[in-house]
Formats: C-alpha cells, structure tokens, sequence
C-alpha cells in the first residue's frame, strides 16, 4: 500500500515542501484545489514537478463546476509533460471550493458527463460540445502517458459511477474499517457490472492522521479533518438513515451546523463538537504503533494507497511535523 500526503499549497513554500516530502520517500503528494484557501492549484503543481523526480503529484480534489473540463485536461496534461508522466487528477463533485463562492456541488449525473468528456479531452479525442467539436490541439505533436483520473467518494451513487470511468477511486469516509469495507465491495460489484475487471480498478482512502505519544494533542491537531469528512457524510442528498449508526449523528449536525469558514481547521465550533470516541474512530491520533496497526487493517481491506491529511489547516507545525517524520518511517514497511 503506497502513502501519501495531502497539502493546502502555499506560493512560498511548494517547491521546497515536494522536495522534504519526496525525500522522506513518500509515494505522492496532492494539493487541495479551493481557490479561496490556497492559490490556484495547477500552477503549484508545476512548481512541485520542477522540484522534484519521482513522486506522484495530483489534485486532491479538484470540482467539476468551476472548471471546463477542457480546462482541466489541458492543466494536468502540461504537468503530465513537465513531470515526466507523474501526474493523477484527483476530482470530486465539490464542496469548499463551490461553497466558498456561493455555488453547489454538481449533481451524480452532472459528474458523470463532466468525467466521460475530461477522459476525452485527456485522451486527445473529439469532444461534442453542443455541436461544436472540441479537443486539447496542442497534443498533436506531443507523446504524453494517459493521465489516471481518481475520483474522490463518499456516497453509493458516485462510487458506482466512479467504478464505471474512473481509473481509481479515493474515498473520503474516514479511517473507519467498517465505512471503507462496505466501500471497498460497493467498487468492486460497481466495476464487475460494468463489465471491468475489478483488480484493474486501484482504490485508495483519504485518511486524517496525526501521530504524538499524547493521544489528546494528536486529537486536536486532527479534529478539523476528520470534521471536514463527517461533513461529506452529510452532503444534501446522503441518505444519512443508511450510514452506519456511529456516523448518522455526526453527519446530521455537519449538515446543519457545518462552519465552512473554518473548513478543515479545528478551531470551528463543529469540529470542538467532535467527541474522542469519534476522532478515534474515524481518524487516527496517536502513538506511532497505533497509526501502523491502524493503517494496516485499512491496507488488509484491499486498499492500494492512502492520502493521509497530516492534521487540521490551523494544527501547530511543532505537532504536525516531527508526525510527518514519524509516519515517513512507515512508507517502507507497506511498500
């Protein structure tokens, strides 16, 4: 099982952080893609990918609403060329990025089409845009590798979608084994009826992890992730009487009382809310065993990779990083 990061990108610091993290040896870094918290992804990417040799890089996630998927094609097929074939485009149907400028995320239908026309674009094919044929033209001279499209799921709908077009799915359940099983077999029967091999479909998990001796520092440190995904559970449109009954209570106060001023960070009011059961639960804070026990039952469940949050937007470095350091250790025991 491969591991990896997740970053909120700073203009300052991208290159010099894809270095510390490609030479800690972990496999991939992708950087968020909301536009008001952090600059505009793909021209981090291109800084990360001059930075470094053999690390993957790739959104996580990028959104279906603010950008054509021609636009997004044509990003990550010029990180593609700058990397040397490095690149996964990580995409979900949206949510800060949309709720940071007053739109929705798209609907399961509506990602769907986006996903079938940003594979074309991808490919070099012919895209029909409402009678006007429409394709990334600067390919043409150009020998580039197929771009893998990861979709980030959280509920049945877009996980058997993804399951259908996807070259990989992501979920962003939580660290909880029971969630990530039933994810787990949902892409696989999803795959098998659409007439594709399961095992050529690579799924990986968001997991927020913090690792300190002092489970209580480890637990703030990762609260406002781990709220950030309690509140995907209770996206409008989840049914959240089918969820598992240790996350229904969660995702209905996410929904309602959800901060998105302070997404991702654990200063909001809903992530204090948050118990120690439930941090426990569906993230990991601990001792460095315990992430790697915890890692382990997720890789058993046939996980290929995971993209580990390494703490909440407003966590202390003075926390955040010596975990970093801690959880590089690991990289090669699951390799």
């Amino acid at each position: 099982m491969d591991i990896g990061l997740l970053f909120f990108p700073h203009p300052t610091n991208t290159a010099m952080l894809a270095q510390r993290i490609e030479g800690l040896g972990f496999r991939s870094l992708v950087l968020a893609d909301t536009q008001n918290l952090a600059p505009e992804t793909w021209s981090q990417l291109m800084l990360a990918a001059g930075a470094t040799t053999s690390i993957e890089l790739g959104t996580g996630v990028t959104n279906p609403v603010s950008r054509d998927p021609a636009v997004t094609a044509s990003a990550a097929l010029g990180v593609q060329v700058a990397s040397g074939g490095r690149v996964v485009l990580g995409i979900g149907r949206g949510d800060s990025s949309m709720a940071k400028i007053g739109r929705r995320p798209a609907s399961p239908a509506d990602f769907e089409l986006y996903l079938q026309r940003l594979r074309a674009y991808l490919d070099g094919e012919t895209v029909d845009r409402d009678g006007s044929p429409s394709r990334i033209e600067w390919l043409d001279d150009l020998d580039v590798q197929r771009v893998p499209i990861e979709v980030s799921a959280t509920g049945p709908k877009v996980i058997e979608m993804a399951a259908c077009v996807a070259d990989r799915i992501c979920f962003a359940v939580g660290a909880d084994i029971e969630r990530l099983e039933e994810c787990v077999a949902r892409a696989r029967a999803g795959a098998q009826a659409a007439g594709r091999n399961p095992a050529d479909l690579r799924l990986g998990a968001y997991v927020n992890c913090v690792v300190n001796d002092d489970p209580a520092v480890a637990r703030e440190a990762v609260r406002g992730g781990v709220a950030s995904f309690a509140h995907f559970s209770g996206f409008p449109g989840m049914k959240i009487d089918e969820l598992p009954a240790a996350v229904q209570q969660a995702a209905e106060s996410m929904r309602t009382g959800y901060d998105m001023t302070h997404h991702g960070a654990a200063a909001g009011s809903h992530a204090q809310a948050l118990t120690p059961e439930f941090i426990h639960r569906f993230g990991i804070a601990g001792p460095l065993d315990e992430a790697r026990t915890r890692l382990r039952q997720i890789g058993d469940l046939g996980i290929d990779f995971v993209r580990i949050i390494p703490g909440s937007r407003d966590a202390p470095g003075e926390v955040t990083l010596p975990s970093i350091a801690a959880l590089s250790t690991l990289v090669g025991e699951f390799a």
